[in-house]
């Protein structure tokens, strides 16, 4: 599903993937054209969905083939029959939004950005967590102490406040969140960490690279962080599922991305303001429910499978 989201321009796009007039050959996805290429009278950018090109481009020889969904995430439905939210039907599958917007394009595309979000979210938070917990555990002592201290002060901050606040500042983005979410996903991840080097910080092939004069970085990371990669393996799951729904709830509040970019919780938020539209709550309700039941079932597998008790 990922990988398939990862193309969703040509999943779901308002533009078509290849246009055949005169005996060319266009890409509309990866150039702009003006209208004037095909027979237009404007200059600007054409607009495929205009009934007077694709009379145009559909006659014969002329081709143009869009993608299976003919509709983009913003592009706007100006010939509906019913007041916006309009209910599924042949042209929209699953309806519209308040804005007449296409509902299937835009969980597609919000699919793909609740992925890669909770992606990026989750590598920086693994990466800060297993140098946090790196640290803490192989010297111990006042590093471990103070880390510590560090870490409950930093913990106990209200970071729904801190994200209020920020979000009155300045302009919301999917960079300032992952920003602003990176300051304290790490502290979980870092316990975990903390334990295992503590656990492997007096094994003997520990003592037998220092005796050999081998660097304490070299130590932590070439033979003591392979070692304690079962946790941040097991947990990666979760820590995923974890961000996609911090950032549907904050989307939901509106709080998140700008609402121009498409998004689950921008989705749910739509259907709690109309009620009698249950197309957008539903759709939003069952992609979030089979995203978090797949990536729990892989953590589940993967929790399985790094279990030493199984072996």
């Amino acid at each position: 599903m990922f990988l398939l989201s990862l193309g969703a321009e040509f999943l779901s796009n308002d533009k078509p993937i290849v246009v055949h007039y005169q005996g060319r050959y266009y890409f509309p996805l990866f150039n702009q054209y003006p209208e004037t290429e095909f027979g237009g009278f404007f200059q600007t950018e054409a607009d495929y969905k205009d009934p007077f090109l694709q009379e145009i481009l559909n006659r014969h020889p002329n081709r143009m083939w869009f993608p299976p969904n003919p509709h983009s995430f913003d592009s706007i439905n100006t010939q509906l029959t019913r007041p916006a939210p309009s209910p599924p039907d042949a042209v929209n599958l699953l309806g519209t939004d308040d804005r007449a917007r296409d509902v299937l394009a835009r969980l597609i595309y919000g699919f793909r950005l609740s992925i890669l979000f909770a992606l990026v979210l989750t590598i920086i938070g693994v990466v800060l967590g297993i140098i946090a917990g790196a640290i803490q555990g192989y010297f111990g002592g006042y590093p471990d102490l103070l880390m510590q201290r560090f870490m409950e002060i930093w913990g106990s901050m209200p970071e729904l406040y801190l994200l209020i606040i920020f979000a009155s500042l300045f302009t919301p983005s999917v960079w300032l969140l992952i920003g602003l979410l990176s300051l304290f996903g790490w502290m979980g991840l870092a316990d975990y960490v903390r334990a295992e080097f503590l656990r492997a910080r007096n094994q003997v092939y520990v003592k037998s690279a220092k005796a050999l004069g081998a660097s304490d970085t070299a130590i932590m990371f070439r033979h003591v962080l392979p070692n304690a990669m079962t946790p941040v393996i097991t947990f990666l799951p979760f820590r995923i599922s974890g961000a996609i729904l911090a950032l549907t709830s904050l989307d939901f509040l509106g709080l998140g991305v700008p609402p121009s970019t498409p998004s689950l919780g921008e989705l749910l938020s739509q259907g709690k303001a109309n009620i009698d539209a249950w197309w957008l709550s539903l759709a939003a309700f069952v992609v979030l429910v089979v995203m978090m039941l797949l990536l729990n079932f892989i953590g589940e597998a993967l929790r399985d499978a790094m279990d030493p008790r199984k072996e």
